[in-house]
């Protein structure tokens, strides 16, 4: 209705603060949407870097390993042993006299025979003992027969009564006493005699003078008085030679006699000496764990010489599979001696082993382990049974030695 018209009413007109009322919601929507997207895009790159530093440290936190396979070794393993050669038979010879050495036969390097001459010994004070304990034997036999025809004429007379029983019995034990002192004189004769025997010394049995100790003129004391006793000759007999090996115990089973054994010495490149295993100490030397086996080789030409140093190569048959690993691969704990396998899930498991031999990069492992083991090569010392590991690398055990 218009103002013109009487008795109406005017409309009023609309307020100009009306519009930007309607705009202001809007405004605020916009302004929260900026908000949002500014938060948004602060806190996803920190969560996605959260989340990324949270993977690394997870991943990070699982060792990286390399791991070998075991190298199952031959059942009839060759095992080389340091030993040192020795004569078959050795002797010192000594004297059984005292006296000077009168001549001497044979020197260092001599071959000989069994009872064969090697020297003369001088002795003054025996030979004139002999000669006195000679004399002293006349005396008691001459004695003896005075007191054995004393003795008979006695018993004759006892028959008529001419003499009385006690003289008769008397006369009897006179007898007796100086028979009793020829045989002492004759014992003494004989020992005399027999040591005026070792004035020659000979050779026991065949073999090399290996050692000379004494020269013309040398005084020699038999060690009978007290004195330190001087040895004359060494013989050694070489056309057969022992050998004496220790053997591991963990070799030991298959040290048995008949066993083949090969001699290989540094003077004697690229060849090999045969030998055989004769006999062993049948018991475990308690020190070193080793059993002493005694192998004989023939030596007719005299090539290899007493006291030398060799190597043997026994060929002894493995009763159990044994293994070579690396010996980075062992674990040193106060339980005992562990390698670390990698199973199919990834996780480690420490398994205690025994070893045998030690190959210098390698050790043989002689219980413990089987043919489809991975053991870790370097394992973190540590490392414990259950532990998530990831293998990145996988070697053969040669490789690994290497």
């Amino acid at each position: 209705m218009s103002e013109s018209e009487p008795g109406g009413f005017q409309e009023s007109p609309t307020p100009p603060q009306a519009a930007p009322r309607r705009v202001r919601p809007l405004a605020i929507v916009l302004f929260l949407l900026v908000v949002a997207a500014i938060v948004v895009a602060g806190i996803i790159p920190r969560l996605r870097t959260r989340a990324e530093v949270r993977e690394e440290t997870s991943r990070t936190a699982i060792p990286d390993v390399s791991v070998v396979s075991p190298h199952r070794v031959a059942p009839a393993e060759e095992v080389v042993l340091p030993a040192s050669i020795q004569a078959y038979t050795d002797a010192p010879i000594y004297a059984r006299t005292n006296g000077y050495v009168k001549k001497w036969y044979a020197d260092i390097g001599a071959h000989v025979k069994e009872g064969q001459l090697l020297a003369e010994i001088d002795t003054p004070e025996i030979d004139q003992q002999l000669q006195q304990a000679l004399a002293d034997l006349g005396t008691a036999e001459a004695n003896m027969h005075l007191a054995e025809i004393t003795a008979n004429r006695y018993q004759d007379l006892l028959k008529t009564d001419s003499v009385s029983k006690q003289d008769a019995d008397n006369a009897a034990g006179d007898y007796e006493a100086k028979r009793a002192t020829v045989a002492s004189a004759q014992a003494n004769v004989k020992r005399l005699e027999d040591l005026q025997s070792f004035q020659k010394i000979y050779a026991p049995f065949d073999g090399v003078i290996i050692a000379r100790n004494v020269d013309i003129g040398d005084l020699i004391d038999a060690g009978a008085s007290g004195g330190a006793a001087k040895e004359l000759f060494h013989i050694a007999s070489t056309r057969r030679l022992r050998v004496y090996v220790s053997v591991p115990q963990s070799d030991s089973p298959g040290a048995k006699p008949g066993l083949k054994a090969d001699l290989v010495l540094p003077e004697f490149p690229g060849r090999r000496f045969p030998g055989t295993l004769v006999s062993t100490a049948q018991a475990i030397d308690p020190v070193s764990r080793t059993l002493l086996a005694e192998i004989s080789v023939d030596n007719p030409t005299g090539e290899l010489l007493p006291g030398a140093y060799a190597e043997v190569h026994l060929k002894v048959a493995s009763t159990e599979p044994a293994f070579t690993v690396p010996v980075s691969a062992l674990l040193f704990r106060s339980e005992g001696l562990r390698v670390v396998s990698v199973g199919n899930d990834s996780r480690a498991v420490l398994v205690p082993i025994i070893i045998g031999r030690d190959f210098g990069n390698e050790v043989e492992v002689v219980s413990g382990l089987t043919d489809n083991m991975q053991i870790i090569q370097n394992p973190p010392d540590s490392i414990v049974t259950g532990e998530q590991v990831r293998v990145i690398q996988s070697q053969s055990p040669q490789a690994a030695a290497q």
